[in-house]
């Protein structure tokens, strides 16, 4: 699975020697990461879609978090889940297209949903695209 550094990383903190280990990633999302992880975020999934920030946040509430620089501590976590996910499809599918694929098709054990939108939606939807591709990685069926 992606370790901390690697989510600090993907959501653009790399140098951030708090937020690579477990207890500093969760107290950055506790005061609020920043928007500009949101932002980058968004152009690593969807780099031809200008409207998917709003997939994390609706629009007034991201004009209002720009204006604080900071998201709440709810969106952080589901960002830092999103980057999680995002990290580990990464690492199985060997790089970024490879992963957008991946994340962006239905697929047929998520009841024909796209990963990225059980992701967006819930830590469980998180957990069930974690296994699945868990399976890929580790040679279980999927």
């Amino acid at each position: 699975m992606v370790a901390f550094a690697a989510i600090a990383e993907v959501l653009g903190m790399p140098g951030d020697a708090e937020a690579r280990s477990p207890f500093g990633l969760i107290q950055r999302i506790e005061t609020g990461l920043p928007v500009k992880a949101l932002d980058r975020m968004a152009r690593l999934l969807a780099p031809d879609d200008a409207l998917f920030k709003y997939r994390f946040v609706p629009k007034a509430t991201y004009e209002r978090r720009k204006g604080a620089h900071r998201l709440s501590a709810e969106e952080g976590a589901r960002l830092a889940r999103v980057a999680r996910v995002w990290g580990f499809a990464c690492e199985v599918w060997g790089g970024e297209d490879g992963a957008r694929a991946f994340l962006f098709r239905p697929h047929l054990m998520l009841e024909d949903r796209r990963p990225v939108d059980l992701v967006l939606q819930s830590e469980i939807g998180a957990e069930l695209v974690l296994d699945l591709l868990g399976g890929l990685k580790y040679g279980t069926a999927a």
